[in-house]
């Protein structure tokens, strides 16, 4: 059987040097050129003079070149990212126009003019979601608000953008629940909550009755606050520091390197398919990663990557369920709910405490 070799746009040598010979500024974004005469790395487009082939080598991001003992250029600016942010503000309008159409990645990149692997990757680091992962969220946005208005669920699936064929399960891995489920906003629910300063940022962690139902990070604590009230509008709401402070110990613990595992008992919704993930997530050991494709594979859908990314993303307790633990099958660190640098922290954190052999 005769196979033929894809290449990607610039990922050899040789189309790389072409873009620079080139200033190609299509492949902006996509590699940065270092030139060892200088020392200083630059985008492709650049117009100093042009580098002797000898004396060049390429690097994926702004860091590999940094990690080198590169400085960036004054002329080009290659750490800035104005050009690549009107790229992916362009991409988002295109998607925001109207949140129930479906884009391919394609239509996505034609709309944009940027070839299909460069939007990608450029949209993931700088939005840290896919384009479709995006769009999910912005056909979920529409859903929630539907729901929240009283809309009936069937009418706000539809509207939202959902096949009637796969309506409850397309809708629940948006939502996190059945949509039945989120329209009653934990209604009957009681709902207690806190928010902890950690090495990743500020934490909240909330937990009913039955079990830790929620925890997320990010840099503002009311921000937080206010995304749990609309998560769970209808619940009574209640801080409660003292009886949640176990679960706080828990996770400074972690991150601190001291602490391996969770014993955390969970109060949260999910479908069949995302249970399965998830399951295979607490899976991972400490201090390793999988990819999606790998994931995908052990649930016995080795067909289902980016549902396997959709349920990741979908997570909604960090570090609990170890979602920052799957990676892209080339090694890439991909989109994380709660921002790459934070992935990237966690990744480190467990394999440095691993190799010392650090944790209690």
């Amino acid at each position: 059987m005769n196979t033929a070799r894809i290449d990607l746009p610039y990922q050899s040598s040789e189309s790389r040097w072409q873009a620079v010979a080139e200033r190609d500024a299509r492949a902006d974004g996509a590699f940065f050129f270092a030139v060892r005469t200088t020392g200083v790395f630059c985008r492709p487009s650049c117009a100093s003079r042009a580098p002797r082939r000898e004396n060049v080598s390429f690097f994926t991001t702004t860091d590999e070149a940094a990690a080198a003992g590169y400085r960036p250029c004054k002329r080009c600016q290659p750490t800035s990212l104005p050009r690549e942010l009107a790229i992916v503000e362009r991409a988002c309008k295109a998607l925001d126009a109207d949140p129930q159409q479906r884009m391919t990645l394609a239509q996505l990149s034609d709309a944009v003019h940027v070839s299909p692997f460069h939007l990608q990757r450029l949209f993931t680091r700088i939005v840290g979601i896919s384009p479709r992962q995006y769009q999910a969220a912005q056909r979920a946005g529409v859903l929630r608000d539907a729901l929240q208005r009283g809309r009936d669920v069937t009418r706000a699936t539809h509207d939202a953008g959902f096949s009637p064929s796969r309506l409850y399960e397309a809708a629940a891995t948006e939502l996190g629940m059945t949509p039945s489920a989120y329209r009653r906003k934990g209604a009957g629910l009681t709902v207690r909550y806190v928010t902890a300063d950690t090495p990743l940022g500020v934490a909240l962690i909330a937990a009913t009755d039955k079990g830790v139902c929620k925890i997320a990070f990010g840099d503002d604590r009311d921000a937080l606050i206010g995304q749990l009230a609309a998560d769970f509008a209808q619940a009574a709401r209640i801080e409660d520091a003292a009886r949640l402070a176990p679960f706080v110990a828990q996770i400074r613990a972690y991150l601190q390197g001291t602490r391996e595992r969770f014993d955390l008992p969970l109060d949260i919704g999910a479908t069949a398919f995302q249970q399965r993930v998830w399951d295979a997530l607490m899976r991972i050991p400490y201090g390793q990663t999988r990819s999606y494709t790998e994931i995908a594979a052990s649930v016995g859908s080795p067909g289902a990557v980016r549902a396997v990314a959709n349920a990741c993303a979908s997570n909604p307790v960090a570090l609990a369920i170890p979602c920052h633990r799957v990676i892209g099958k080339d090694g890439a660190i991909a989109g994380y709910r709660w921002g790459l640098a934070r992935k990237e922290t966690l990744l480190d954190t467990e394999r440095t405490h691993k190799e010392t052999g650090e944790i209690a």
